[in-house]
């Protein structure tokens, strides 16, 4: 049996999935991160199917989405989607801190995932922590600068101002770069990673994430297994069932597990 408690962990609301017979063990972790505008119960079939092989799994609610929701409008949401997404990178630290406190993880397998605005904070969070082991990005890309720009174009084409001054701007994009995978690939350091994306996403371009993807290949020519790029020649904006499937089947390879019965 599968328990699934709501509970915040630190200071972060989540969804804590774990198997009930191992709940207060220690468990190899794997966070899931949900999308913009999403919440954290629309990715529990992640979870579920996670917890099923033996990994405890948490998923956290990002700023302003879910419980943390203070009613912004759509609009207001955009403007701050890049707040979100910083938050959520400290936020993960935060949660990983709380578990190895109570002893509950096993610090040396640690998985990061998410879809679309998670799939983001995946991939700059491989920027910051070495202690994430594996990760899959679904739907994600990691130009964080280049995308911060192309979101402000599009703003500016639908006639929406940016309610920030230049100074604010600048310092946004300092920290944009901080993060950017694209400008440290090295940080990867060879570290299992699997992209998912739909060749007729409009929302996260398509080609941003594969072209990423060409040009750190080179670097896991000793590891080839450790980097994988599934297109999806039909979708959109949506994970396809055997995106979900790959995902559970990549922390099963990547991450030692405990082997249990539920």
């Amino acid at each position: 049996m599968i328990v699934v408690k709501n509970e915040k962990i630190g200071s972060v609301p989540t969804l804590h999935l774990a198997p009930q017979n191992q709940l207060h063990g220690k468990l190899p972790l794997i966070m899931f991160v949900h999308g913009f505008t999403s919440a954290k119960e629309h990715n529990l079939h992640y979870a579920y199917l996670l917890a099923e092989k033996g990994f405890r799994v948490v998923l956290p609610e990002a700023l302003h989405h879910g419980e943390r929701s203070v009613g912004l409008s759509d609009h207001d949401l955009n403007i701050r989607f890049w707040e979100i997404v910083l938050t959520m990178i400290d936020d993960l630290d935060i949660i990983k801190s709380s578990l190895e406190e109570e002893n509950l993880i096993d610090s040396e397998n640690i998985g990061l995932a998410g879809t679309s605005m998670g799939g983001i904070t995946t991939l700059g969070a491989l920027t910051k922590y070495p202690w994430i082991k594996a990760a899959v990005s679904l739907m994600g890309m990691p130009y964080y600068e280049k995308f911060a720009l192309w979101q402000i174009s599009e703003l500016k084409k639908h006639g929406v101002s940016l309610p920030l001054a230049q100074e604010e701007l600048d310092t946004l994009f300092g920290k944009l770069r901080t993060l950017d995978l694209s400008l440290q690939p090295e940080k990867l350091e060879n570290r299992p990673l699997l992209f998912w994306h739909g060749k007729k996403d409009t929302v996260v371009p398509y080609s941003y994430t594969y072209q990423f993807y060409e040009s750190i290949r080179p670097s896991y020519d000793k590891n080839p297994e450790n980097l994988y790029f599934i297109s999806d020649e039909h979708a959109d904006h949506k994970v396809s069932r055997e995106g979900v499937l790959k995902t559970v089947e990549w922390f099963e390879k990547h991450l030692s597990m405990i082997h249990i019965t539920t």
